[in-house]
């Protein structure tokens, strides 16, 4: 079968036949309808990572349909329709059996132990990292049940696709992790997929006031169209100043989606004497952010926080988003840019680099 394989760092993803194994234990094979280019795929292949194993297949943003289950599958069946997510949960630890599957400790229970053979190989046998057990650049692939949500066969592929990573983290870090309420104040830096559904997950929420900045025209556009509600080009006025002067003293909620220094800085500095600021973008290995403790930086109970996936809980949330999109009331319809064969993720991957798509989205195998 065909997938878009990494063979190192800076060598960019050249198609290629691979094997796949047949399911065991509580494994799904999946046949793939629609796998996005998320950013983090791209910096995984230009080094970010630096526990990345290669030869690798990338791909985390997938839905698809069961075609068949292995024998320790309870939960999922074939023909359903299903979404991936990058969260591993074991179902067994404290977090999990507390509803933060995000959180779990054992992870690897949704691996194959190093003594079964690999999902994936080269067709001359050779292992290939299944990027965090799902591996979407390819026409089918193997994933534990406990990564897959079930959804609403109405939704289309592609967006179903954006469900597991884009929309999760986005939409997630404003409703799950932020806590956004009936009248808060917010503001997104960084309008790309994952920033596009922080400003949906705030609506969602009821923020009266949503402030999204970037250095695009054209992608603060778009942010209106999620439902900012005020729009600030970085690249021409100073965010913070502004932030402050819109709310009248700084934001409740800041989100940061880029993974600058320089950007989660101005997340921490846009906030309201009790406000906080969440780190969602992935920053480069080795960088580092010094905060001062003055009044500027942290005044009273202001706080700063991470955030991991939106605080995912992935059998919930999911199915939610899939049926609010069918009920016209998630906007994922804007998110995708345009659908690619699995021989051009190079060339997404390039026009995401000149911000002129949201997503790309690869449908044809």
């Amino acid at each position: 079968m065909k997938a878009s394989v990494t063979t190192g760092v800076g060598n960019g993803f050249k198609t290629a036949d691979i094997e796949l194994a047949e399911p065991i234990g509580r494994e799904v094979l999946v046949e793939v309808k629609a796998s996005g280019l998320c950013a983090s795929d791209v910096h995984i292949e230009q080094g970010a990572s630096p526990s990345a194993v290669f030869p690798a297949v990338l791909g985390h943003e997938i839905s698809g349909v069961v075609s068949a289950v292995g024998p320790g599958v309870t939960t999922i069946a074939v023909g359903d329709h299903v979404v991936a997510s990058l969260i591993q949960f074991c179902g067994a630890c404290v977090d999990c059996l507390s509803g933060r599957t995000y959180a779990c400790t054992h992870p690897e229970a949704t691996m194959r132990s190093a003594d079964e053979p690999a999902r994936m190989t080269t067709e001359a046998g050779e292992p290939l990292m299944q990027l965090l057990g799902i591996g979407g650049f390819t026409e089918r692939t193997l994933i534990h049940e406990n990564q897959l949500a079930v959804v609403n066969k109405e939704i289309p592929f592609p967006q179903a696709a954006v469900l597991g990573c884009a929309v999760s983290t986005g939409a997630g870090a404003a409703i799950n992790t932020a806590g956004v309420k009936v009248g808060d104040s917010v503001a997104v830096i960084g309008t790309g997929g994952v920033g596009l559904n922080a400003i949906s997950g705030a609506l969602l929420a009821g923020a009266t006031t949503i402030i999204a900045i970037d250095i695009s025209d054209e992608k603060l556009a778009v942010a209106k169209r999620f439902g900012a509600t005020h729009v600030i080009n970085s690249s021409q006025v100073d965010p913070v100043a502004e932030v402050v002067r819109i709310t009248q003293g700084g934001v409740d909620h800041s989100f940061e989606i880029i993974g600058l220094p320089a950007t989660q800085k101005q997340a921490v500095d846009m906030r309201g004497v009790l406000g906080t600021a969440y780190f969602i973008g992935i920053a480069r290995h080795g960088t580092s952010l010094e905060l001062t403790t003055d009044a500027t930086s942290l005044s009273g109970q202001a706080g700063v926080r991470t955030v991991k996936m939106g605080s995912t809980n992935l059998k919930r949330d999911i199915p939610m988003y899939a049926d609010m999109y069918v009920q016209g009331r998630l906007n994922l319809d804007d998110l995708i840019s345009q659908e690619i064969s699995i021989d051009q993720v190079e060339e997404g991957y390039e026009a995401l680099k000149r911000g002129e798509v949201i997503r790309s989205v690869i449908t044809s195998f």
